[in-house]
């Protein structure tokens, strides 16, 4: 009996190792990395936020990291009760252990305040040196951590929070008009030669300019051009705006806010976190070609890898993701319908006005 208990044991133990090679658990899901520069390198992508949609986008920024480049990625969601992935649940990041064994973060996030073992795990990542690539709401990813909380530092408004302290600047304004101007990004002439920007052209969104002004430390790779209108075609907008800085009226294109940057940032520890930026980069903005490599080119710049000279950035599965707003998230869908392979399925919506 004593065998047989033994092995039983045996088996359940290399049932549990072998459930990450099958691609997904419950509440997150895992992409093993094929061959490539990546192999043997882990990425964690921290998806949770209520507007841009980082939960379709980070899955397919996995997939074409983990398949084209070889890294194994693993993308966590805030998730609901009944299993279903659910933007709005600011304090739910399941499976935050796999940044243990991160060693590279891509993260777009708004307003979160995970429990204590989720923040252990995150600030634990920060403390080992973990590069970082922020993408658009990361600039205020955390409010609502309590007076006295170790996190509270990391609030939104708390000398300008962990955007502000970590990523080089925080929530500021909009500076185009929302959800009428697109964004046109023109690259810093001093910085086209920038490992970061290798084979990165004609850079556009349909998300707005935010105003920007990252610490001195940081070095500005591209500033965003306000359009006119939604179109890569349409012409730039020139009309005059008060900035929130000094609330002197400005030509909004006058000078252009930083919308891509790097910097380096030297945290508590004492090790240095290798930074890049963007506030651009909803999901709706990741069908732009551009954009895309711009974050692969991040992780391998983050990593201390060579920057491919034009980096595989082709989507490996169908990728129509929902337009940005407020609650207008796909209901239903569980981590595991970004599976490889799977095509997304609709999921039921509820639209609203965006604020």
């Amino acid at each position: 009996m004593r065998m047989i208990m033994r092995s039983i044991s045996f088996l359940a133990f290399a049932l549990a190792a072998l459930i990450p090679s099958f691609g997904f658990a419950e509440d997150w899901i895992s992409y093993e990395g094929k061959d490539g520069p990546g192999k043997g390198k882990h990425i964690v992508f921290l998806s949770g936020d209520e507007e841009y949609r980082s939960e379709e986008a980070l899955p397919m920024l996995a997939k074409i990291l983990s398949q084209r480049h070889g890294f194994k990625c693993t993308v966590l969601f805030a998730v609901d009760k009944d299993g279903t992935i659910n933007p709005d649940l600011s304090a739910s990041l399941p499976g935050a252990e796999a940044l243990d064994s991160a060693d590279a973060i891509v993260m777009l996030l708004r307003f979160r305040h995970w429990g204590e073992d989720a923040m252990k795990h995150f600030e634990g990542a920060i403390n080992r040196g973990v590069p970082i690539v922020a993408l658009r709401t990361s600039t205020h990813a955390f409010n609502g951590f309590s007076k006295g909380s170790p996190w509270e530092k990391w609030n939104y408004g708390t000398k300008g929070g962990f955007g502000k302290q970590v990523l080089g600047e925080t929530w500021v304004n909009h500076w185009g008009n929302h959800k009428r101007e697109a964004t046109k990004g023109i690259l810093e002439p001093n910085a086209k030669n920038d490992p970061l920007l290798r084979g990165v052209e004609d850079i556009f969104g349909t998300t707005d300019v935010y105003e920007a002004y990252p610490t001195p430390d940081s070095k500005i790779l591209v500033r965003g051009q306000v359009l006119k209108g939604m179109s890569p075609t349409d012409p730039p907008a020139v009309y005059q705006k008060k900035r929130a800085t000094d609330k002197q009226e400005q030509d909004v294109n006058e000078p252009m806010m930083p919308v891509v940057w790097s910097r380096v940032y030297q945290n508590p520890s004492g090790k240095e976190n290798k930074i890049l930026c963007t506030t651009m980069a909803a999901a709706s903005d990741l069908t732009n070609e551009a954009l895309r490599r711009l974050v692969v080119n991040g992780v391998y710049w983050g990593l201390g890898l060579d920057v491919p000279a034009k980096a595989d950035v082709d989507v490996v599965d169908k990728y129509e993701p929902t337009i940005y707003g407020f609650s207008g998230y796909r209901r239903g869908l569980k981590p595991s319908d970004h599976a490889l392979g799977k095509v997304l399925p609709p999921g039921e919506t509820k639209k609203t006005e965006q604020k």
